[in-house]
This record gives structure tokens, sequence and C-alpha cells, in this order.
């Protein structure tokens, strides 16, 4: 589905309103229709503003599916930062990983049944237009299944995780959780005010 809450005029694709019914909420940072994991809703813009904006750097980690057997030297570019629609991307975290325990993804991903595959583990701080598809592919290892699995608040708690949640699943934030967003907007308010 397209993780916006308007369908858009002659797209197959469904949107989140056909499963959040809340009012006044929206995504804090998309997800393609083509990919997979957490997503963040919250009906305060302010908040939507500081998770989404590449300034205050919260790492969104990710795991993906690559064609081909990723090496060091592969991975070296992506941790460095390269070009990316004649911009640099902001240095990535890079590393293989084992394959993930994940549910089966509908519709199922493309398989190339002569063609290795590799897992690796992404985390960026900017959220820029299909950027870890694009920067895999820049390196040679298209991206096959991309699912996010974490956000980092950055407040030296721990990341919000997918944790037990299904596909399609979704819940309310904690009462902890909660805290910590509204702890970030307070952070925003004061950074704001000492840049005047």
């Amino acid at each position: 589905m397209l993780s916006q809450f308007r369908p858009e005029p002659g797209s197959s694709w469904s949107c989140l309103a056909e499963f959040i019914r809340w009012p006044g909420v929206y995504a804090a940072g998309r997800l393609d229709a083509d990919s997979e994991g957490l997503l963040l809703l919250t009906d305060q813009g302010q908040l939507q503003h500081r998770l989404t904006d590449p300034t205050w750097g919260h790492w969104r980690y990710y795991q993906a599916q690559v064609e081909g057997w990723a090496r060091e030297e592969d991975l070296q570019p992506l941790r460095d930062g390269l070009m990316i629609q004649n911009k640099r991307t902001l240095p990535a975290q890079a590393r293989t990983i084992p394959p993930p325990q994940l549910a089966e993804r509908d519709p199922p991903i493309r398989q190339r049944l002569n063609v290795p595959t590799s897992w690796l583990e992404l985390g960026l701080q900017e959220g820029r237009n299909r950027q870890v598809r694009r920067m895999t592919a820049a390196v040679g290892l298209p991206t096959l299944r991309l699912v996010r699995v974490a956000i980092d608040l950055m407040d030296q708690g721990p990341p919000l995780t997918l944790a037990d949640l299904a596909p399609g699943q979704w819940r309310q934030a904690n009462t902890n959780e909660q805290d910590r967003l509204n702890a970030l907007l307070g952070s925003e308010r004061r950074f704001n005010r000492s840049r005047r």
C-alpha cells in the first residue's frame, strides 16, 4: 500500500486510510509501496517534522535482501556516502546479516533461481526517495526486499522497533514511548530558540 492517507488517482495501490480510520493522522516518513516495515503515525505535525528532518539525524534501520554476494568492498561506498541523483548521501551504516525471520511477502518478491542473494542491515540518517534501493543498485547489489525495522529517537533510549507486530498490524505508542516522543518536541523548541 501507499504510506499516505489519500489514494492516488489511477493507482492500483491501496492507502493507509483503508486501514487507519483516525482523522488527522500522518506518517512520519514514508515507505515505498514495494517496501515494508515500521511506519510511525502521528497527529502532531511538529513531531512528524522532527522525525523526518535530516537535521536531527534520526537513524532508520533497514534489512535489505539484495541480488548477489555482498562483499566488504561493496559495503564501504555505502559507509562513505556515494553520489545518488547528483547529490552525495550521508554516510550509512552497512553490514551483512544472516537471513532474518520474516513473514512471507504478499505479493512475493521475484525469485531468481540462478542468482544468489545476500541480506544487509543498513542505517540511514536521511530519507530520500528510494534511497536504499538507489544506493544498493549503485554498488551492484539491486534490492529485492526492503524492510524498515527500527527508528532511533536519538534520546539514549532503545530504538522504536517492529517488535512482535505482524504485517498489517498496528498499535498505539505505550506510555514510555509517548513520553520519549513528547520529549523530542521539547528538545526541538530549545534548539530553535538557541538558533535565533
